[in-house]
């Protein structure tokens, strides 16, 4: 799906993953759920801050396997790349720890360049049937 690269467009992406998890048999307050929400929060949110270009949407998708979820979000601006591993931050600093995050939830994480258009795609991706629920 496509949202505005603005604060609002990542606040819709985040909620719209937590309702399609819901809807799949992964409860709001299940720990996947929680985990997957707030992932997307963290890549939508740095999709609006460090690729944003004026007048260009970021893309959503959201893929539910049996055996994992993938959540990938796709911006524009391809010379705003992310480190591989993120530096720990200045402890007073109000941001620089979404990375970390998305490190600590996911099973695996990384960034690849946007096939046929400038940009990149972050994505992350968490593994297994969380409480015993099968991805479908």
């Amino acid at each position: 799906m496509r949202f505005t690269s603005t604060p609002r467009g990542a606040r819709l992406a985040r909620r719209l993953v937590s309702h399609r998890l819901n809807d799949r048999g992964h409860p709001y307050t299940a720990p996947a759920n929680e985990a997957l929400t707030l992932i997307t929060a963290e890549l939508t949110a740095n999709a609006v801050r460090h690729g944003h270009v004026p007048g260009r949407d970021f893309h959503l998708r959201l893929t539910l396997t049996e055996d994992a979820v993938r959540i990938e979000v796709t911006d524009t601006r391809a010379e705003q790349q992310p480190a591989p591993s993120p530096p720990p931050t200045d402890l007073l600093s109000e941001s620089g720890r979404g990375l970390l995050l998305v490190a600590a939830l996911a099973d695996d994480w990384g960034v690849t360049p946007r096939p046929a258009a400038p940009g990149k795609t972050v994505w992350a991706e968490l593994r297994g049937r969380p409480q015993g629920h099968a991805l479908t």
